[in-house]
């Protein structure tokens, strides 16, 4: 999904840096994309959540038997890589919405010349 991600991103801001205006289709080609990238991150924001409750209950489990430590310190390592994963995610849609922004901002200049 990054690799997919930031292709399309770079994509866009070729095409903004290229064309002077936009399609109405392009622009909401555009919004439909957002919308599939935000669903995505809201799936990453609940997988990332109960990632990190489960580190704490395997953690707080660990407490009664010490050589259980290993499990939370797993799931550690896998809830911070979750953790970037979700703030590119959340960064990179943010961005989105910029160019989209810029998009419609391209799209009134063209019609109302």
């Amino acid at each position: 999904m990054k690799k997919y991600l930031n292709a399309y991103r770079q994509e866009i801001d070729a095409k903004l840096k290229k064309q002077k205006s936009f399609s109405q289709e392009e622009i909401e080609n555009h919004f439909i994309k957002i919308q599939f990238f935000q669903h995505e991150r809201l799936i990453h924001l609940l997988v990332t959540l109960f990632y990190g409750l489960f580190t704490l209950l395997t953690f707080c489990f660990s407490l009664i038997h010490p050589l259980l430590l290993i499990i939370p310190f797993l799931l550690s390592i896998f809830l911070i890589c979750y953790i970037f994963h979700y703030f590119f995610l959340e960064n990179t849609v943010q961005y989105l919405y910029v160019q989209y922004d810029q998009m419609k901002a391209k799209e009134k200049k063209h019609s109302s010349s």
